[in-house]
């Protein structure tokens, strides 16, 4: 697995053992770092990987 891999919203909720419609509805709000292709959702797993990092860092500063 590298970096660079896409995930589609079924792999990325997989990945962070959401729901599929709550991993939808967050990139939908844009709190969840994901692109379109058509009308799918891709995520990059850089990207999700700072996003938990940014998550855990505002859940230790209590914002």
């Amino acid at each position: 697995m590298t970096d660079e891999e896409i995930f589609t919203i079924k792999e990325v909720s997989s990945y962070l053992k959401l729901a599929e419609k709550t991993s939808y509805r967050l990139a939908s709000e844009g709190k969840l770092p994901g692109f379109k292709v058509g009308g799918s959702w891709r995520f990059r797993k850089s990207e999700i990987d700072a996003w938990i990092k940014e998550q855990e860092q505002k859940s230790k500063s209590g914002k």
